[in-house]
């Protein structure tokens, strides 16, 4: 099969096995993601979900956050772990965007990747979910994963593995592999014990073809 249609019937498998497919960080504005995406690092989704009302209730915009006491900072955010790195990496983004961008989350990469604590993969995740713009494709441990043992790409940095996936991909598809990857990484293509006899694309799968 023609490399271009695979990847598109793989797309629609898995937009078909996972319909609901979505973002499960929770935000209401830009800002508010730009932050829960710096919390998620390295910590579950559900637990930035938990923490962020809190955070959110008093410190919702980039002034608040980027005149709030550190230590009080830390203790709020202490349960997404590395709190005291996304601490200052919080505090750092919020005075950027006071100072440089008025106040307003930009909507391009370039200027995106300038701020504290936002590398590519951030930044992609906000420009699809914030800005419903898709630019890249947001490579995370389950994107990774999924790619190489597909066979999409034999990669193992996020960036070389993104562009191997952007050649592969026709661009409209390019808004669901994010949210299908981390479901199917979730749900089927699990680290440690994956559902290879139940996974709906098992058939184009190097890695289950290969057993």
């Amino acid at each position: 099969m023609n490399k271009k249609l695979e990847t598109v019937k793989i797309v629609e498998i898995l937009k078909k096995t996972y319909p609901d497919a979505t973002c499960s960080l929770d935000f209401t504005t830009p800002f508010e993601l730009v932050i829960a995406v710096m919390l998620s690092a390295q910590c579950t989704d559900e637990r930035v979900n938990k923490t962020t009302p809190l955070l959110f209730k008093n410190y919702n915009t980039p002034e608040k956050l980027a005149n709030i006491n550190i230590k009080e900072l830390e203790d709020i955010i202490h349960p997404c772990g590395f709190y005291k790195n996304k601490a200052k990496n919080i505090i750092a983004c919020s005075k950027r965007l006071v100072q440089n961008y008025n106040s307003i989350v930009p909507e391009n990469m370039e200027d995106l990747m300038t701020l504290a604590g936002i590398g590519r993969k951030s930044a992609n995740v906000i420009m699809l979910e914030a800005f419903n713009n898709p630019i890249g494709i947001a490579v995370d441990t389950h994107a990774k994963r999924i790619s190489n043992l597909v066979g999409l790409s034999k990669e193992s940095e996020p960036e070389k593995i993104e562009q191997d996936l952007l050649k592969q991909f026709p661009k409209e598809y390019i808004k669901d592999i994010n949210h299908l990857f981390v479901w199917h990484g979730r749900k089927t293509c699990i680290a440690r014990k994956p559902k290879c006899m139940e996974c709906p694309i098992n058939t184009y799968c190097s890695a289950y073809n290969k057993k």
